[in-house]
């Protein structure tokens, strides 16, 4: 029999993979869609309104289903982790409260707007809704990453009956980790955005390089790539400053090291071997781990043999999660500077090998965001909130078989549910957005007057 509290951390892991996902795209997604009207409303270029209203049907969709997966997990925090809840439900429980307060009611309150009032409402209101949407989802990030990383780094609270209870509100909010994992989450979700928009738009010029719709919808995710992935990997780098200080153990799994060690290599690949204490088939580089980790060729890295074995990480999935996640974010800094390189050639809609590029790298942002919350949420084990609750004492006595059976049926909703939701978006990004919202069949193609779209009728015909 399966021990209930492993069941209980699927379902939580398998509930909020599928959530995160969401999120992430909607929160570039909106910000995205007020570019798009601020640039329609300034220069009154009818090409941005046609991509704000193809972005804005996915928006929806993406939206729904993020309200939707989410949901389950409130539910989750009382059937699954009681004593959790009670530990830690003074500080938490308000922070979630915020959000609700705070972003909810921001997205609640113009969300219908943004959705029903473009012909509804005047221009200036209905760029207001898009605005008060965009803001509330970054809201909702921060309280969010707050809570999150209140649980990585606690700062701002006493102990009281075996009770969190809040000391500062301050230090609980604006904890060590937050304002570097908020920074890298943002970024994370913009990246995303703009990796689908990028695969989109490359998927349209590849079918028709005169597309102008697709021409702005690449560019602009072309510059997004160009100048946010750098930012991120100077973010990436100081996020780990900061979990090298607070959490070394987590660190030590991320590198898999388990010696500790002045002038430690950069192990770029291996199979940390928690049973041996070693990383075995190491290809290392001397002394580059020290450089990047504390910016000292000799700094000192500390080990996981220095850790008790009950308070180590998994290392040999917090490894390879880590790397997957730098991986992909080499590969997204490369595809900004490819398009740099192009559009510096003026070849930028006509690249075919750039566009394929893009289309590929299309759902990696969606990849990375999973690979770092599996090593944030996996490298903080055996803790639930570090260094004041650990895993297993924050699970319910419910028995494993009903654990199990909730998580068959999570399984076998979610997979039909945001399957068909996700089919339903990819065929929707499918459509050419030239055609997609012009009642009279009218497009515009690269460098030209309105063109009319061949498959509608016009008028006297």
């Amino acid at each position: 029999m399966f021990d209930p509290d492993i069941l209980a951390r699927i379902q939580f892991a398998f509930t909020i993979s599928f959530h995160i996902i969401f999120p992430s795209f909607t929160i570039g997604l909106a910000s995205f869609l007020f570019v798009l009207e601020a640039l329609w409303l300034r220069t009154r270029d009818d090409a941005y309104l046609t991509l704000y209203k193809f972005w804005l049907k996915i928006f929806a969709l993406a939206f729904g289903m993020g309200v939707v997966s989410g949901i389950v997990m409130s539910y989750q925090f009382g059937t699954n982790w009681g004593p959790f809840s009670e530990f830690t439900g003074g500080v938490l429980g308000p922070l979630m409260a915020y959000e609700v307060l705070s972003a909810f009611f921001l997205e609640a309150g113009f969300l219908g707007i943004m959705l029903f009032g473009l012909n509804r409402v005047g221009p200036k209101l209905h760029f207001t809704a898009t605005t008060m949407v965009a803001i509330g989802t970054l809201f909702s990030a921060f309280w969010i990453l707050s809570a999150n990383s209140w649980m990585q780094t606690p700062t701002g609270h006493i102990i009281e009956n075996g009770r969190a209870v809040v000391e500062s509100w301050w230090d609980v909010v604006f904890n060590p980790s937050f304002p570097y994992r908020l920074v890298h989450m943002v970024l994370a979700a913009f990246l995303t955005t703009a990796l689908v928009v990028g695969a989109v738009g490359a998927w349209h010029l590849l079918r028709d390089r005169e597309n102008r719709a697709a021409r702005i919808m690449f560019s602009m995710a072309m510059w997004m790539a160009a100048i946010v992935a750098p930012i991120q990997i100077v973010a990436g780098d100081m996020h780990g400053l900061n979990t090298l200080e607070y959490q070394p153990a987590k660190v030590a799994a991320m590198e898999g090291h388990f010696e500790t060690q002045n002038g430690a290599p950069l192990i770029l690949f291996g199979w940390p071997d928690m049973a041996a204490e070693e990383t075995k088939y190491a290809v290392e580089i001397p002394k580059l781990g020290s450089m990047i980790l504390t910016h000292d060729w000799d700094g000192r890295i500390t080990g996981l043999k220095d850790f008790a074995p009950e308070d180590r990480p998994n290392a040999t999935i917090v490894f390879w999660t880590f790397r997957i996640m730098v991986g992909l974010g080499l590969l997204m800094a490369l595809l900004g500077i490819a398009s740099l390189f192009a559009r510096w050639r003026k070849s930028l809609y006509s690249c075919t090998w750039l566009h394929r590029f893009a289309l590929i790298m299309g759902p990696s942002g969606f990849i990375a965001i999973l690979a770092r919350w599996f090593t944030t949420e996996i490298g903080r084990q055996p803790w639930v909130v570090y260094g004041l609750m650990r895993t297993s004492e924050a699970g319910s006595p419910v028995a494993p078989a009903a654990i199990a059976g909730s998580l068959a049926a999570f399984v076998i909703v979610y997979t039909i549910v945001f399957g068909v939701g996700t089919a339903y978006i990819i065929r929707a990004m499918n459509r050419d957005p030239r055609f997609a919202h012009s009642p009279k069949g009218e497009v515009l193609r690269a460098g030209s007057r309105p063109v009319a779209d061949p498959t509608i009728p016009q008028a006297g015909e």
